[in-house]
């Protein structure tokens, strides 16, 4: 969908959005679209986020913005109030105050054709993917493996995560054989611990996710699993907003599309002890 008016609307940014990014991709339980703000309202300025933090909502303000468009929903799930008493309920009182609308895109963008892990991959090298845990569609589906160019160590290829995402405190974690030869990549945007056992299964020699918990990867390293990469839950999803910008600057031609930088991983310190 490309909006035909001189001035793009919330409403023309949200249906590109789902052009790109269709709802029937969403998860059930999931949280999408518009979560604040008047559709009819005009979307000259939209900033990109993975989240939809306060330092976020004051860049958009203090930048002009009339729309936000993150990856993580503001609600995941029912509220019986938006006082100003909790983070998200000042959220949505310093939108409102502001003129800025703010909608998502999530789990329809986990599983989209490209989506987040789409993204991931091309930031890491890896090409010719397939999802990881198809739908019907076998191009969509939740995360994705493919090959590096050339094979590779896993030190190396570490280093290479480390190099091509953004830099966090939280760094990057290796399970695994430095030496191990990686050709075959899985990838997850954000948590993807459900999906261990698919990477192995797939023949994947790596996999790079998020979120990932001291006995479930001791498990499936002992039991012969792949290796794996863990990374920052931003820094797996952050790439794909410069996919996103793409999407809404060519489906909103009036409108100025920016991605912001500022690091909203929660992580703010990682210290290391001497052996």
């Amino acid at each position: 969908m490309q909006a035909s008016l001189n001035t793009p609307t919330v409403a023309d940014a949200l249906g590109v959005i789902a052009d790109a990014y269709p709802g029937e991709l969403a998860e059930g339980w999931d949280a999408y679209g518009l979560m604040c703000g008047d559709p009819a309202a005009p979307a000259l300025r939209i900033l990109l986020a993975v989240d939809p933090v306060p330092a976020v909502v004051a860049q958009a303000a203090a930048g002009s913005y009339n729309m936000i468009v993150t990856h993580h929903p503001l609600f995941l799930s029912g509220v019986t109030s938006v006082a100003a008493d909790t983070v998200a309920g000042r959220t949505v009182h310093d939108l409102i105050r502001a003129g800025i609308a703010l909608a998502n895109a999530h789990t329809n963008a986990d599983n989209a054709f490209p989506g987040v892990s789409d993204a991931l991959a091309a930031a890491l090298g890896v090409h010719d993917c397939v999802p990881l845990s198809p739908l019907s569609d076998p191009k969509t589906g939740l995360g994705r493996i493919g090959s590096l160019a050339e094979p590779m160590s896993l030190g190396d290829f570490a280093n290479r995560v480390a190099a091509d995402l953004p830099g966090t405190a939280h760094g990057v974690r290796v399970a695994g054989d430095a030496s191990h030869r990686v050709v075959r990549v899985a990838v997850c945007g954000g948590s993807g611990d459900s999906l261990l056992s698919a990477a192995t299964a797939a023949g994947a020699d790596v996999y790079v996710t998020s979120d990932l918990k001291h006995h479930r990867i001791q498990d499936h390293v002992l039991a012969g699993g792949c290796a794996v990469i863990d990374v920052s839950h931003w820094a797996s999803e952050w790439p794909w907003l410069e996919d996103l910008a793409r999407v809404l600057r060519a489906g909103l031609p009036g409108a100025t599309v920016d991605v912001s930088r500022i690091v909203t991983d929660p992580w703010t310190a990682h210290l290391r002890s001497m052996p």
